[in-house]
């Protein structure tokens, strides 16, 4: 396994959670960047770091230095990994990355077995491992399948499963919705907090992070009074209404305004009324009068699903989860 745990290991909490799977015996630890590959370093954390993007220029020094595995998309990269590993006295592993669909990096298919043989010839670098990506293994079946497809006949094309000694093409979906050929290496991401990119596979599951916060006013308003931005709420009867410590500056989404999202409080669901703002929102809770100031709130865990979050906000789990801010105070059991 890869245990990518890019943004922060989507959203929480870098550091710690890669302590955990380093700790579980994981082959790398997936990074987006020179940034957070520099963190986990800084954190004593003993793992191998992958770059799953590309990195500038002025970057690759470091990542020879440093022996982080990255990927490569273009023989002027690789070059340049080349000349500097040499400089250093160095061979870097490396990885081949493999545009199969996704468009977003890596050598055109086509182009590999001619890519390969030029990349063999660079005496800094050693071709580690290959790997492509999934664009839509949670959406389109057919063609997913044929990228499994595709990204096998390429193995068998260069050689074989010997030719690299990892190979890789699985995300969260792909692990859960299908069966690898010819691969060795997973990358999970979403999965690894316990959601499934596949609404059927969510009960082998169990979310990791639960979001909270706490009441921190109640008031009762009147009829026809506004309640938060723009006014887009206005009680129809003498309402009580709890202001909750928590708005869109802690990552919790404003557009789910207006498309009926709740909070679970005391073992009851209470509907959000008018817009999230920044720093609070507030909620209906006339039908509850044992509420009081201080009472947690659940705004996702056990009992809201993020993907219900995410689908009332017109976005996706990964989104809500990344975007969590600094300022929420994570503890970890």
């Amino acid at each position: 396994m890869m245990a990518v745990v890019k943004a922060g290991a989507y959203g929480h909490g870098l550091e710690e959670v890669a302590r955990v799977f380093a700790d579980a015996g994981v082959a790398f630890l997936g990074v987006a960047n020179v940034g957070e590959a520099r963190r986990i370093a800084q954190a004593g954390i003993e793992c191998r770091i992958y770059l799953l993007g590309a990195s500038w220029s002025e970057e690759r020094r470091e990542i020879v230095e440093r022996g982080w595995t990255p990927c490569i998309s273009s023989l002027a990269e690789a070059q340049d990994f080349d000349a500097r590993a040499r400089a250093q006295g160095k061979i870097l592993a490396v990885h081949l990355a493999v545009d199969t669909g996704m468009g977003r990096g890596g050598f055109v298919a086509e182009n590999v077995p001619t890519v390969l043989a030029e990349l063999q010839q660079l005496r800094g670098l050693y071709i580690e491992g290959i790997g492509s990506h999934l664009p839509s293994a949670d959406e389109d079946e057919e063609f997913t399948r044929g990228q499994f497809a595709q990204f096998a006949r390429i193995i068998e094309e260069l050689g074989g499963e010997a030719t690299f000694a990892w190979r890789h093409l699985a995300n969260s979906a792909g692990l859960l919705g299908y069966a690898p050929q010819h691969c060795n290496l997973a990358r999970p991401g979403l999965m690894l907090y316990g959601i499934s990119p596949l609404a059927a596979q969510q009960g082998m599951l169990r979310p990791a992070m639960t979001l909270k916060s706490r009441v921190t006013l109640i008031r009762t308003l009147p009829a026809g009074h506004g309640v938060s931005y723009g006014r887009s709420f206005i009680t129809t009867r003498p309402t009580r209404v709890a202001t909750i410590g928590m708005g869109y500056g802690d990552g919790y989404p404003r557009h789910v305004s207006g498309h009926a999202p709740r909070v679970f409080v005391r073992g009851l669901y209470f509907p959000i009324i008018g817009r999230v703002t920044m720093d609070q929102m507030m909620i209906d809770v006339t039908e509850a009068p044992d509420i009081i100031e201080g009472d947690e709130v659940e705004l996702f865990g056990p009992h809201i699903p993020v993907q219900e979050v995410a689908q009332k906000a017109d976005t996706i789990a990964w989104h809500v989860l990344t975007g969590i801010t600094a300022r929420v105070v994570r503890r970890y059991v």
